[in-house]
């Protein structure tokens, strides 16, 4: 049974598989039986990448050439041969005569099935049609594909099965590659864009005996030695300023995030962020920061300030609007939260525009600000906009306002209706972050387990002096999917978090 040439658009049955499977398999044994056993090859010299022979054909037509990768079609025609072989950065044909490879291994090359990694040796040419082709001297198979890839006209397009074997997602559409690509390239430019401002890139701990930095549900494991449940870090926040506390004045961190909550478009289990702290400075600061590097990674990768996300037309042109919660909150709610000085009245005014607030949440000025904020606004937050000046209930590690202590210095900045990070003037103040502390535990006391837990060591550390700092937190994931055009963060994730199949 044979799966070299493409049936009509019908489900493999579970016989045909197997049958195919265990064709495959006899194929092996044989090439192992005669001496020929594809896995036992360490090595092939590859002189040659298939974009690269296109790009440069006027110098290379006629030179010899080593390329490798996998077998995806082929075209058998008595003593002569195409295949398709995909390597790294492309896909190219090759000729295959049986005159100019030798008998035998022309009829082992028939033998081969399509998914075969393969090894060729030839000279780049041109086809009578006009493509580029290599003329093969010599091949070998390198690797025996013991499964049949997905047949071709389907390709693989359910986008469970893709997250799911993200290999062969990468095999049958190679255009998904380019999402990792720009990620990787995003994720050197952040680091170059840091370094030359003179940060210092740091690693901290996974495993916490507590839950701090952020306020969210943790993952919990437990240490079999210390006989102790840990906590898998929800941020890196407490562990960098320590570090600031310390003297290590600019101080970042890129590294993996793990809540234990639920999964959507926008959210992932464990997904990555980029923490970064700098002593001396302020939440505006932070702002230029973020908008330096998330324009110009898109001028850098992209080439433009142009892109298009989940249906819009998004500008990271420089220069983003900057407004407070109490200015976003007027302007598209119609709630003048600067004319409000009473609790009551202004948990009315929220109510009276259908706002309720959360249950375990107070009832105070500051909650119904955010409220609104966070029920009516950001929907219509779609070019990149920095809100500024949060409440402090909902801003346990942040410096108070001076003109107005019911708020902190703090931004959140968002793009096409999406938080893409977060920043403060950090607070220094001990005492005041002690307070801050216990509102939470009170708050978690009621019910609400996604608030900050009590880091008495933190707070020893601040209590030595801590510099005036400015923090931030930015979702490497979001910001991956925004300069791919990508709606779900499974996009951009090699291998994101899946329920298991029954």
């Amino acid at each position: 049974m044979s799966d070299n040439v493409n049936t009509p658009e019908v489900e493999m049955t579970e016989q045909q598989l197997s049958e195919l499977l265990q064709v495959r398999r006899d194929k092996l044994a044989a090439l192992q039986e005669a001496g020929q056993d594809p896995f036992a090859i360490t090595k092939y010299d590859v002189t040659a990448q298939s974009a690269d022979i296109r790009a440069n054909y006027d110098t290379l037509e006629g030179t010899t050439v080593s390329i490798a990768g996998r077998m995806m079609s082929r075209r058998i025609m008595g003593k002569a041969s195409f295949m398709d072989v995909r390597d790294n950065s492309d896909h190219i044909q090759v000729y295959v005569r049986r005159d100019d490879i030798g008998v035998d291994e022309y009829m082992a090359f028939k033998k081969w099935d399509i998914g075969d990694i393969v090894g060729v040796t030839g000279t780049v040419f041109k086809t009578q049609t006009g493509e580029i082709s290599v003329h093969a001297t010599a091949i070998t198979l390198l690797s025996k594909s013991l499964r049949p890839l997905p047949e071709k006209f389907h390709g693989l397009r359910d986008t469970d099965t893709r997250y799911r074997q993200r290999y062969l997602d990468l095999i049958m559409n190679p255009d998904v590659k380019r999402n990792f690509v720009i990620r990787s390239r995003f994720i050197k430019y952040m680091r170059e864009y840091l370094d030359n401002m003179g940060y210092i890139e740091v690693e901290t701990p996974v495993l916490n005996t507590i839950a701090g930095g952020a306020s969210a549900r943790p993952f919990i494991t437990h240490h079999n030695t210390l006989d102790l449940d840990m906590y898998m870090r929800i941020a890196t926040e407490l562990p960098l300023k320590r570090l600031i506390i310390g003297g290590m004045d600019r101080v970042y961190e890129i590294g993996r995030i793990f809540r234990n909550e639920g999964m959507d478009a926008k959210h992932n289990p464990e997904f990555t962020s980029v923490e970064l702290y700098q002593a001396y400075a302020d939440f505006h600061d932070m702002m230029d920061i973020a908008e330096g590097i998330l324009s110009g990674a898109a001028k850098e990768i992209l080439g433009t300030y142009e892109v298009e996300w989940m249906g819009e037309k998004i500008d990271l042109t420089p220069g983003w609007p900057r407004l407070t919660m109490v200015e976003a909150v007027k302007q598209y709610v119609g709630i003048d939260f600067d004319a409000i000085t009473d609790d009551a009245e202004a948990v009315a005014a929220a109510a009276a525009k259908g706002v309720e607030l959360a249950e375990a949440a107070e009832k105070t000025w500051g909650n119904a600000l955010y409220a609104c904020f966070d029920q009516r606004v950001e929907q219509h937050l779609v070019q990149p906009t920095f809100i500024t000046m949060y409440p402090v209930e909902v801003s346990p590690l942040t410096k108070r306002s001076p003109e107005d202590p019911r708020l902190t210095e703090r931004f959140e900045f968002f793009i096409c209706r999406s938080e893409m990070g977060n920043a403060y003037s950090e607070l220094n103040d001990p005492i005041d972050q002690r307070e801050r502390f216990m509102k939470q535990v009170e708050q978690r006391e009621r019910g609400d387990e996604e608030t900050e837990m009590l880091d008495e060591d933190f707070l020893t550390a601040m209590e030595y002096g801590m510099p005036p700092t400015g923090g931030m937190g930015i979702g490497v994931d979001r910001a991956v999917m925004l300069l791919t055009g990508s709606d779900t963060i499974r996009e951009v994730i090699c291998f994101p978090t899946m329920k298991p199949l029954d």
